[in-house]
């Protein structure tokens, strides 16, 4: 692909982590952001990526961050205007952006993470360890610190990241379609009404990921398209989901969070077991994993809706990931062995044959049942778009480099969601390596053809309720 550089960059850029997602991100970067590759340092926990960074000439440090050393080892990296890159697990996401901010430097993840052992230290409540806790603990930094300062983009890759952009055009596309409207909202509070006017209750993030591989998983193997250790740490949290206004049955194993936004809910048991029906496009039905992940919150957050104290109107909003055929059968094998670990962990890149990545936001309630909006990246497609990545790696790539790019375009804005973001921009930044970007209406509902089986308890005055897309 040819080069275009997006912005001039006169500060440092500091990768933290440096797997499958850093890999792929690395080359997008240098194509798009001008800047001396001597002004690039890698910090990681182990050997992995090492040959990607020497390809291109990239300092690559292998340094674990830990509670006691992430000031020591980032000190004589970071000061004022420099950017640092978090796409490690189990450093902790509040104490680098607090970091950044005691030096003026600028700060993007993927995912809120905490320290190591933080997603299932038992002397911290669920709620706690929640993706919900996490970003609240987030939210207190912009609240500590209210005057703004250097750009802080937490969970910013395909989903979390992109996800929230899809939503935005899907909804632009909706009122467009269903009632001739043009205008783009301007704010937070126009969005959340744009919403509740088209009536759109439920939103999923729809994952279908068909991509194979040979050799495929290997007994006493965990193989995934990106990040075991990212998937696993998400799949081993509580089940959370945004918890819509039009929502009438409350889960029997759902707990609601004491303190912060009260967006969102969460189940009393791992998000790997737990199934949810969704669709899209090129899959039709398909069962997937209510995997927690932070658009989940922000979305429901986002689009509320209130009177005073009183919320008037806000969507259910929740992951409905189905990954590869490979990485079922791990997460299966995972579980059966009570949530215990194989040693053997694999990334899938360069022994994947064929398939693709579907993923997008799939908007429904509205007046045309069910939208979804989002991005059909093929393995092959991916290849001859960027190096060292599959079409899952790629497509979160593709979100971080638009949301540095962002950052650095944008460098005093604060700490942001990525429901805040201009949607335009960052779908303008991602898009070309993103494959086809589709939006396709359907008339499926989670009810559709369930009762060719056996009939089960479900609410059929509104196929919208999240007991009709939980599989039990």
């Amino acid at each position: 692909m040819e080069e275009k550089k997006h912005v001039k960059y006169q500060g440092r850029l500091v990768f933290v982590g440096f797997g499958s997602v850093g890999q792929g991100t690395l080359p997008l970067l240098l194509r798009h952001i001008d800047m001396p590759r001597d002004r690039i340092t890698i910090i990681t926990g182990d050997e992995r990526g090492k040959q990607e960074a020497e390809h291109y000439g990239i300092k690559f440090i292998v340094r674990p961050l830990t509670r006691d050393n992430y000031r020591a080892v980032l000190d004589p990296l970071l000061g004022k205007g420099d950017f640092l890159l978090n796409l490690s697990v189990d450093v902790s996401s509040v104490a680098l952006i607090e970091h950044c901010y005691a030096k003026g430097a600028l700060y993007l993840d993927t995912c809120i993470e905490p320290w190591l052992g933080g997603y299932t230290d038992q002397s911290v409540s669920a709620s706690r360890r929640s993706n919900y806790g996490l970003r609240e603990s987030v939210l207190a930094l912009r609240r500590k610190y209210p005057n703004g300062g250097p750009t802080v983009i937490p969970t910013h890759g395909a989903n979390p990241g992109l996800i929230s952009h899809w939503v935005k055009q899907a909804l632009v596309n909706l009122a467009r379609d269903i009632h001739g409207e043009t205008a783009i909202p301007q704010s937070k509070s126009e969005w959340a009404q744009l919403a509740m006017k088209l009536g759109v209750k439920v939103i999923h993030c729809a994952e279908r990921d068909t991509q194979v591989a040979n050799p495929g998983k290997r007994r006493f193997e965990f193989v995934n398209t990106w990040s075991v250790d990212g998937f696993v740490g998400e799949g081993s949290q509580p089940c959370e989901l945004g918890w819509g206004s039009h929502e009438k049955h409350f889960p029997h194993d759902g707990m609601r969070h004491e303190y912060g936004c009260d967006a969102a809910i969460y189940l009393q048991r791992p998000g790997a077991s737990v199934r949810v029906r969704s669709w899209t496009p090129m899959e039709g039905h398909y069962h997937g994993f209510l995997i927690t992940h932070g658009e989940a919150i922000s979305i429901s957050d986002y689009y509320t809706v209130r009177n005073g104290d009183q919320v008037v109107y806000r969507p259910t909003c929740h992951y409905a990931y189905h990954p590869c055929d490979h990485t079922v059968l791990s997460v299966h094998e995972y579980a059966g062995k009570n949530w215990a670990l194989p040693e053997k962990k694999r990334i899938l890149m360069d022994e994947i044959y064929d398939g693709i990545d579907e993923l997008g936001a799939l908007l429904m309630g509205h007046a045309k049942g069910a939208y979804w909006y989002g991005s059909q990246l093929s393995i092959h497609e991916a290849r001859k778009l960027a190096p060292f990545n599959n079409a899952t790696s790629l497509q979160v790539a593709a979100g971080v480099m638009a949301g540095v790019v962002w950052a650095m375009e944008n460098p005093a804005a604060g700490i942001l969601d990525p429901d805040d973001l201009d949607f335009q921009r960052m779908l303008e930044l991602a898009s070309p390596y993103l494959g086809k970007q589709v939006g396709v209406y359907s008339d499926w509902t989670p009810l559709k053809d369930r009762g060719r089986i056996f009939p089960e308890d479900v609410d059929t005055s509104d196929p919208w309720q999240f007991k009709n897309f939980r599989v039990v």
